[in-house]
């Protein structure tokens, strides 16, 4: 099948005005795809970025490991899962993140001994989707393998972003091969911790959905373990807002490497029958808030010291200033706990260093209602003691 000009223009229009923002990986062949989508007008609303990681080290370096093979479907879905988890933080608060990974071995400038083919995955919220093909050997140029690769791309991607065009299969004679799949639907804890979707919530009964209702009370941690201090705070957070409490854990974290997912299920097992738990990709506030408008934080004083601290921004204070004014322009809000320091001295809000501006943000849980003297550290701490 080939398209007109004008109908190609008009595909690639559709594409960029889809709705979802898109990071590209490309390798092997294909990348004339990149062109084709930025040649139309328009093309800031879709791309982020694309990037073309050709060598064999620039290739790991992307991935975080050297795939065994290059031009495969496993790499290509490899690809599209760490665009995705680029896209997701590159994308402005309240688009979807969609990756694209394709690789593909083309005519060369010395024989090759195996396939003429290219592998191409689209990862986005509802899961991984890729598609294969099998070129007949000998039958086009360099020239017109990576038309038909980019093409290709192009097509996959937008089935991937919700608009109506032919399959990639179209581009292909009768006799050449080609599947796409969609794989079954995959495990949602394992596809947050690859990075297939930002946002599981994990019900009392144990389900797992990634469609919940809005949450208005979140208590952020990693609960390893919860203890009785956390279970006295969610009560006293609830009765102050009256409304109820879910939990927050982050898979990913600023400081510490991120979770398994066996280590994930260990720790919400814990809340069995008791409460949510919202698993999410967002180790800052500022990346909570956006997940989550209209929320308030449940915290410790400690942790609002950090919030309001320049040097966790990296030592710019305008940055911190800008996180802030974020949080608060979705709605955002922190409720403080008092906290007992390493040097067993009681932290309030009063001992936190608010900017004036920042200040209604911030409210504080009375002593009397709420203190805390140990943390899940200490527990652990004294469990492997004994």
């Amino acid at each position: 099948m080939s398209f007109s000009d004008a109908a190609w223009r008009q595909l690639i229009s559709a594409l960029h005005g889809s709705g979802p923002k898109a990071a590209l990986a490309i390798t092997g062949g294909g990348s004339g795809a990149i062109g084709e989508l930025l040649r139309v007008p328009g093309g800031s609303r879709l791309l982020l970025e694309a990037q073309v990681p050709y060598d064999e080290q620039a290739l790991a370096m992307y991935l975080g490991f050297a795939p065994a093979q290059a031009s495969s479907a496993a790499t290509a879905i490899a690809m599209a899962r760490a665009a995705r988890t680029r896209a997701a933080r590159l994308a402005p608060a309240g688009t979807e993140p969609a990756g694209l990974g394709a690789t593909a071995a083309l005519v060369s400038d010395r024989p090759r001994r195996g396939e003429h083919r290219f592998h191409i995955a689209c990862a986005t919220g509802a899961g991984v989707a890729h598609c294969s093909a099998v070129l007949a050997k000998g039958r086009r140029d360099r020239a017109g393998e990576e038309d038909i690769v980019s093409r290709a791309i192009v097509l996959w991607l937008a089935r991937c972003c919700g608009v109506d065009v032919p399959s990639p299969r179209a581009l292909l004679d009768p006799d050449e091969i080609f599947e796409e799949t969609v794989p079954a639907e995959e495990d949602p804890i394992e596809r947050l911790v690859a990075g297939g979707l930002d946002r599981v919530t994990a019900l009392p009964d144990g389900q797992l959905t990634v469609a919940p209702p809005r949450t208005a009370v979140l208590m952020p941690g990693s609960f390893n373990p919860i203890h009785d201090g956390h279970v006295s705070l969610a009560r006293v957070a609830e009765d102050i807002k009256q409304q109820a409490l879910a939990y927050e854990i982050s898979v990913t974290n600023v400081d510490k490497p991120p979770l398994a997912g066996h280590a994930v299920r260990h720790r919400i097992a814990q809340f069995a029958w008791k409460a949510a738990v919202e698993l999410t990709r967002a180790p800052t506030f500022l990346e909570k808030s956006r997940l989550f408008p209209r929320t308030t934080f449940v915290i410790g004083a400690d942790t609002a010291e950090r919030l309001v601290a320049p040097k966790y921004y990296g030592g710019d204070e305008e940055r911190m200033h800008g996180a802030l004014e974020e949080i608060g322009g979705m709605g955002g809000s922190f409720l403080v706990a008092v906290r007992v320091d390493g040097a067993a001295r009681l932290r309030t809000l009063r001992d936190v260093a608010v900017p004036h501006r920042f200040a209604d943000l911030f409210a504080e849980i009375p002593e009397h209602r709420f203190r805390l003297d140990t943390s899940s550290s200490e527990i652990r701490a004294r469990s492997a003691a004994s």
